[in-house]
């Protein structure tokens, strides 16, 4: 549970702790805060406000709230949240995303039109979200978390592209909840990636790739789940993996909160600081005003843990 609680919260407080320095340059966040541990890090800025959590936190929380409410994955109604939730003015949303929401096509159509006239739909939306669904299909195994990714990711996105890498980042996190190191795990997961897609997610997994070698920017999906590994792997701490990961710049929000959720996972709840969680808010534009704080997430986190998925899914 202590890991389940970290993969949630972890990633919310990446998102919300990377969120100001968003399109900055590298090394801005270490910059400002030259001393671990020496607080203040959650200092709000480009229009967030303190500890506030991004769009990526806020389409988690529909997400896992659909899971709950709905005893297990229906993706018409989490897509017709995440239309209450675009239609709300969020104060961010990919332009993917938004377009996918309000172009007025149903829920299985939407994503394949837009990649269809598009051609590019692989950007990191539909990982930056995916901590929650994570959590929960964890207790299901592998062939059902990985497929479930698949299934939320196409929700928004079109290319498959994003769907593996959520699928990878389903897996991982369930080997960690059930105290497997995520990094002595990715041969394995690799080999379950299409072949499509496995040498694209094989060269950003790999021991020793690093986000300078990176040939697209961190708002793609797989140098984003690319970047989120490295900072893992190259740190040996929650708060260490989160300074590397916004010092990274560009999408900072969302490396980070995909950072965050792995970190979290692998060290657990305990080892997030408090001084970061405290003032962690997640405003839920659509739905009445609702602004979840810690406890909120904590509990969301713990019944994503304990509940267990349908054996058919709608």
């Amino acid at each position: 549970m202590q890991r389940a609680a970290g993969a949630v919260v972890g990633a919310a407080v990446g998102d919300a702790l990377g969120g100001p320095f968003e399109f900055g340059p590298r090394g801005a966040f270490s910059a400002r805060f030259p001393a671990p541990g020496g607080g203040g890090e959650m200092c709000g800025g480009g229009g967030w406000d303190p500890g506030e959590a991004t769009d990526d936190t806020q389409m988690a929380v529909l997400v896992g709230e659909s899971l709950l409410e709905r005893g297990g994955l229906d993706l018409p109604d989490v897509f017709a949240r995440f239309q209450r939730w675009a239609a709300s003015e969020p104060k961010d949303i990919g332009l993917q995303t938004e377009d996918v929401l309000t172009n007025g096509m149903p829920w299985d159509l939407a994503a394949a039109l837009h990649f269809q006239i598009n051609r590019r739909a692989a950007g990191n939306g539909s990982l930056m979200r995916a901590s929650t669904s994570a959590v929960y299909f964890a207790a299901a195994g592998r062939d059902a978390t990985m497929d479930a990714a698949r299934r939320i990711a196409a929700l928004t996105h079109g290319d498959p592209a994003a769907w593996e890498g959520t699928a990878i980042f389903h897996e991982l996190i369930r080997v960690t909840l059930e105290g497997t190191a995520p990094l002595t795990a990715l041969r394995d997961v690799l080999a379950l990636v299409h072949p499509d897609h496995r040498d694209r997610y094989a060269t950003v997994l790999a021991p020793d790739w690093e986000p300078d070698r990176a040939t697209e920017f961190n708002g793609a999906v797989w140098p984003c789940l690319g970047s989120a590994v490295w900072a893992l792997r190259t740190t040996a701490g929650f708060e260490d993996a989160l300074r590397a990961a916004i010092d990274l710049g560009g999408d900072t929000d969302t490396v980070a909160a995909v950072t965050g959720s792995l970190a979290g996972a692998y060290y657990g709840l305990e080892a997030i600081p408090a001084h970061w969680t405290r003032p962690l808010h997640v405003p839920l534009p659509g739905s009445g005003g609702r602004v979840l704080q810690l406890a909120d997430l904590l509990r969301l986190a713990r019944q994503l843990a304990e509940r267990r998925p349908r054996e058919r899914e709608r």
